[in-house]
C-alpha cells in the first residue's frame, strides 16, 4: 500500500507538468503529492512493509516531484541572483555529501534529520505563500534552513550518525 501511495506522488508530479503554475489543478496535484509524501512512510511503518525498495522509491518520487516543481516554478517566480547562488552552493554541499558518503561508507548515505524534514516542509509551503510573503524573505528562510541542513547532513555522514 505504501508503495502505491508513493507511486501516486510520481503520477501527480508528472500531471503537474500539464497545468499552469498556480492554477487550481496545479495546487490540487501539488497538495496531493505533498500529502502522499507525508503519509507513505507512516503507512509503511504501520503496516510493517518498510523496505529498501520502498525507501528508494520514495527518494525517486521526491526527486521527480522536486524536478517538476523546478520546471514549473522557476520560469514564473522572480528569483534574484543571490537566490540562484545560494541554491547552487547548497546543491554543491549536498553533492559533496553524496560523494563523500559513497567514497567512505560505500553506500548512498541518506540522512533523515529533523532539519532536513523542516527544510522539506519549508520548501513545500513556499509556493503556497508567494501571494502573501515576498519571495525574498521566504527564500532567505528556506535557503538558511537548507544550508544548515546540508552542513549538518555532511557532519552526520562524516561521523556516521543518523545514516
Amino acid at each position: 500500500m505504501a508503495n502505491i501511495i508513493t507511486l501516486a506522488r510520481v503520477v501527480c508530479s508528472i500531471a503537474i507538468l500539464f497545468f499552469p503554475a498556480f492554477s487550481v489543478p496545479f495546487y490540487a496535484l501539488y497538495l496531493t503529492a505533498g500529502f502522499t509524501d507525508m503519509i507513505d512512510g507512516a503507512v509503511a511503518r504501520k503496516t510493517g512493509t518498510v523496505s529498501g525498495f520502498g525507501s528508494g522509491l520514495d527518494t525517486a518520487a521526491d526527486l521527480v516531484f522536486a524536478a517538476v516543481c523546478l520546471i514549473k516554478l522557476i520560469p514564473v517566480l522572480k528569483f534574484e541572483t543571490w537566490m540562484y547562488i545560494a541554491v547552487g552552493i547548497i546543491a554543491l554541499i549536498k553533492l559533496i555529501n553524496i560523494v563523500y558518503g559513497l567514497a567512505v561508507q560505500k553506500k548512498l548515505a541518506a540522512v533523515h534529520s529533523a532539519m532536513n524534514k523542516i527544510t522539506g516542509g519549508l520548501l513545500f509551503i513556499l509556493p503556497l505563500t508567494v501571494d502573501i510573503i515576498d519571495l525574498r524573505y521566504s527564500a532567505a528562510v528556506v535557503c538558511a534552513a537548507a544550508a544548515f541542513a546540508a552542513v549538518q547532513e555532511g557532519h552526520y555522514i562524516r561521523t556516521g550518525k543518523d545514516t
